[in-house]
Parts: C-alpha cells; sequence; structure tokens
C-alpha cells in the first residue's frame, strides 16, 4: 500500500498582488504628504505665536532662571536663620 499525495500548488493571481502593492504603495504616498502639510502647518503656527509674543522665550526663560536662583538663596537663607536660631536656643 503506497500512498502518494498529490502536491497542492497554491495559485496566487499575481495581478491582484501588483494591484495591491501599488495600492499600498500610493497611499502611504499620500500619507506621507498629509504628514509633511500638517508639519508645515504647525511648524509655522509655532513661528506666528513665538513671533508674536511681547517677551521672546529666551528672555522668559532668563527670567524664570532668575526668579529660581532667588528663591533657592532665599530659602537657603532661611534654613540657615532656622538653624542658627534653633542653636542659640539649645545652647542656653
Amino acid at each position: 500500500m503506497n500512498h502518494h499525495q498529490p502536491h497542492r500548488v497554491i495559485e496566487i493571481d499575481t495581478r491582484l498582488v501588483r494591484t495591491g502593492a501599488v495600492l499600498t504603495a500610493a497611499g502611504a504616498m499620500v500619507a506621507g504628504v498629509g504628514m509633511a502639510i500638517g508639519a508645515f502647518a504647525v511648524f509655522t503656527a509655532g513661528r506666528r505665536m513665538i513671533r508674536d509674543m511681547d517677551v521672546p522665550p529666551t528672555q522668559q526663560a532668563a527670567a524664570k532662571w532668575q526668579q529660581a536662583k532667588e528663591a533657592s538663596r532665599a530659602g537657603v537663607r532661611a534654613w540657615q536663620d532656622a538653624s542658627h536660631a534653633q542653636n542659640g536656643s539649645l545652647a542656653r
């Protein structure tokens, strides 16, 4: 009993595969162009917003950095003053 199964061959319609590949490539190109247009619109709006600001972002950042440094110094001074006051009351 020699049973041989016949070989099955998958037949693929290459015309449909090519059509699918072309449509996929076209869709990817359309998506890429859409993303580029969207990015350009966001970039342009950001530049316009910065241009219309009363104080440029670099000056705002410098002012906030200065405020943070002053607040830090004030915190250190308050800590030291409280520490000295506590040490003075303990020495008595």
